[in-house]
């Protein structure tokens, strides 16, 4: 009897799943697999149309097990299984070569070999991993020459891994540098677990579109961890990369509306020697989570937007940072006032970061929220736990930081402390201490009949806090008391004043000026 495994229809999931960056996720059984899908806002891309932007498409999640190929992995010895006759398998020694579209069950090992995809350019090549173990001692292990599509599937409950050599044998232009690499579109999918060390150099690569549609995979990698180019998006999975260089990218640089990275689902955690997660173009998350535990700069993009999620980021430079290769558009006033961005004659570019949703928590030696162009906060939660050194500032936007809605606590030093435009509807305030108080320091605010309407609690030595909710009402004057009880152990959260004390008071919406007054608009 036949058997079908499938993936849920991305198009069909639109109609159960709201357009805010949830995700649907299934688990496989024997008689199919339930799909994985979440909404973005890459341009376009929602989760009605990740099937029209990018190569996905449920229908290649498909396939009747009956015609499946089975392959037996072994050292100079593979086999293809009695009555899964192949003309599309090709064993030579250590290497297998797999030549056209199909679905290839791989299982068995390979201490120094080779699975190699050489198919047609409109060939859509499955290859489950049910149980594999491939390295090489002098190149990449699993390489994708040639295929409309690529798909990975990962096997219910199986443990797979891919090892690469410490060093290629051949080290051209257009040759393989990841453990796993495709020069095709590339999915990966199942609910299996995978685990790719990339001693040489990248550890996933694909050199087309990169879709991770599920999957418990884990990454370790000389250079750079898990790398599109024309695009990279996380429907779905648990993938945990440790990079020397970038964790996570999409790199395009030179065809036009290529180059971005979404996450609408899944896990994604990281640890980076460079930058975290990184587009060229665009980088979007509207679901699922984000965590950058080590980097240099957390998110970086020509142009940033949360709708959804949790991200959480660590850098020893800048947290979530706006700037790239684009032209400037104008320069920052230099007699605009104070806050609002860091103008001084700053240019400001074609950058943004958008914040409309989710939680977004920044621990950062540089700036904490940094726009090389304008910055927008209308929903969700903005936590930045910025730098103590007055060289940077826990917000640094170069043209205008619009407000108008949300909840923003931004602590940090106070020499280069950036506050909301003049053009943003939510009010806010600015806290600044003669003396930075500690780590562990809770911070309260309370409106002029004594109603606590804020509790922050620093993770770091500050000496600024600039904070924003629909809670502030322009022109009302509050009083500022460290101290206190809080529920949270650093950030926002509830709190009471019991035992607080008085500091003194600020006005909504009268920020004060700091290094380099900046523009107002």
């Amino acid at each position: 009897m036949n058997k079908f495994r499938n993936y849920m229809s991305v198009a069909a999931l639109a109609l159960a799943v709201s357009l805010t960056g949830c995700s649907v996720a299934g688990t496989a059984s024997s008689t199919g697999q339930a799909g994985t899908a979440g909404t973005g806002a890459q341009s376009a891309v929602t989760v009605a149309s990740v099937e029209e932007d990018t190569h996905f498409d449920s229908d290649d999640l498909s396939w009747d097990a009956a015609e499946e190929v089975a392959v037996t992995l072994a050292d100079s010895a593979s086999t293809v299984a009695a009555g899964s006759t192949s003309d599309a398998v090709k064993i030579d020694g250590g290497t297998v070569t797999i030549s056209a579209a199909g679905t290839y069950r791989l299982s068995g090992s390979l201490s120094d070999g080779q699975v190699v995809i050489a198919a047609g350019e409109e060939d859509v090549v499955r290859i489950i991993l049910d149980g594999v173990e491939l390295s090489s001692s002098t190149g990449s292990p699993f390489v994708v020459q040639s295929a409309n599509e690529a798909i990975v599937y990962l096997e219910e409950g199986s443990t797979n891994t891919i090892e690469d050599a410490a060093s290629y044998a051949d080290q051209g232009t257009d040759a393989p540098n990841a453990a796993l690499y495709s020069l095709a579109d590339l999915t990966i999918a199942g609910t299996g677990a995978l685990t790719v060390s990339g001693r040489y150099n990248d550890g996933i690569v694909s050199k087309d579109g990169l879709v991770l549609a599920a999957g418990n995979v884990s990454v370790d990698a000389a250079d750079d961890g898990i790398r599109g180019k024309d695009y990279t998006v996380l429907l779905d999975g648990a993938y945990t990369v440790t990079a020397g260089g970038d964790g996570v990218k999409a790199d395009n640089d030179t065809d036009e509306g290529r180059g971005w990275l979404l996450v609408s689902g899944g896990a994604l955690t990281v640890k980076a020697g460079d930058d975290g997660v990184k587009a060229v173009t665009q980088l979007t998350v509207a679901g699922g989570t984000v965590t950058v535990e080590e980097s240099e700069e957390g998110l970086e993009s020509a142009h940033i937007a949360v709708s959804g999620g949790t991200v959480s980021v660590t850098a020893n430079d800048d947290g979530v940072n706006a700037a790239g290769g684009s032209s400037s558009t104008q320069t920052g006033s230099q007699t605009g006032g104070q806050g609002g961005g860091m103008g001084g004659g700053e240019t400001v570019g074609d950058y943004s970061v958008d914040i409309s949703g989710g939680d977004v928590t920044i621990n950062s030696q540089g700036d904490g929220l940094d726009s090389n162009g304008n910055a927008t906060i209308s929903g969700g939660t903005v936590v930045v736990n910025g730098p103590s050194n007055d060289g940077n500032g826990a917000l640094d936007v170069n043209g205008g930081l619009a407000v108008s809605g949300g909840t923003v606590a931004a602590a940090g030093s106070a020499g280069m402390a950036v506050t909301p435009a003049t053009s943003s509807t939510q009010s806010g305030v600015q806290v600044t201490f003669g003396t930075a108080v500690p780590a562990g320091t809770t911070i309260q605010l309370a409106d002029s009949s004594g109603q606590l309407v804020a509790t922050f609690v620093t993770a770091k030595q500050a000496a600024s806090l600039v904070y924003s909710s629909a809670a502030i009402t322009a022109g009302e004057e509050y009083t500022v008391y460290t101290g206190g009880t809080a529920q949270v152990m650093a950030g926002v959260g509830e709190g009471s004043l019991d035992g607080a004390r008085q500091q003194g008071t600020v006005t909504a919406g009268e920020y004060t000026a700091a290094r380099g007054p900046g523009d107002r608009r």
